[in-house]
């Protein structure tokens, strides 16, 4: 029997406090491990291309403050929202007094529309039991033109789809979401974005340096988009990249 989604989320939101309570890293806060959280670090600098002045940016499910501080490095003036109240705290104690902190959902945002140059929100799909909500708050605050990051894991994984299949032979249900790379740019797209891009994430062991050089060179990724059920397979997780449209665009 399929678990009810308020008790999915449920237990997310348990977890991200208690994370918040319990540790000191900013990995631990917001579930991953070191080398994942650096990955996925090391992805997004790697894409993120703001040109000289990045402006106002949203980071939705800040946790501990990983991508706040990641912006402002690039001369971003930065938000952090989150709704844990513990990782919070830690973001605060790493950004200083003069951080820009909200205590927030992502589905409802206390911002206005259009108040933000682009946001992004890494590491909250999983914990969410239908993300469109959330995208499409992530699309109203952010002005026409303006970039949305989200991140997720994906469904395709060759480690995910068996240890997903395991799990329903044994009856039990999902203990994080898990989303189709396409399925979630479409649905950026119906929340109101365009040019929507899909960039792929495959993780490697920290102590295979060979291998974790190779599937990060930029030649991979062009490999990736042209052999869509290879990147599919390899990649523990993925990016969707999409500009919010301008008033007068309809997605349909």
């Amino acid at each position: 029997m399929a678990e009810p989604p308020e008790g999915f989320e449920r237990r997310w939101r348990q977890r991200f406090e208690n994370w918040g309570h319990k540790h000191g890293s900013d990995a631990a806060i917001a579930g991953w491990s070191e080398s994942g959280l650096a990955a996925r670090l090391a992805n997004f600098e790697r894409l993120w291309s703001p040109g000289d002045r990045p402006g106002r940016w949203l980071d939705a499910g800040c946790g501990a403050g990983t991508y706040v501080r990641a912006l402002a490095a690039r001369g971003a003036d930065v938000v952090g929202a989150d709704y844990s109240l513990p990782s919070l705290r830690r973001a605060g104690e790493r950004l200083g007094a003069e951080a820009l902190l909200a205590a927030s959902d992502v589905r409802a945002l206390p911002f206005a529309a259009e108040s933000f140059d682009g946001a992004l929100c890494f590491g909250v799909m999983q914990a969410l039991a239908d993300p469109l909500p959330a995208l499409r708050e992530l699309c109203r605050v952010v002005r026409p033109g303006g970039q949305v990051w989200v991140d997720a894991l994906n469904r395709y994984s060759a480690p995910h789809f068996a240890a997903g299949a395991w799990r329903r032979l044994r009856g039990q249900p999902a203990h994080m979401r898990y989303d189709s790379p396409w399925q979630l740019a479409e649905w950026l797209r119906q929340a109101g974005a365009t040019a929507v891009q899909v960039h792929w994430l495959p993780l490697v062991p920290s102590s295979w340096r060979r291998l974790r050089a190779c599937v990060s060179h930029p030649a991979m990724e062009a490999v990736f988009d042209g052999l869509p059920p290879l990147a599919a397979a390899a990649s523990h997780a993925f990016v969707v990249r999409g500009y919010r449209a301008p008033a007068s665009f309809s997605s349909t």
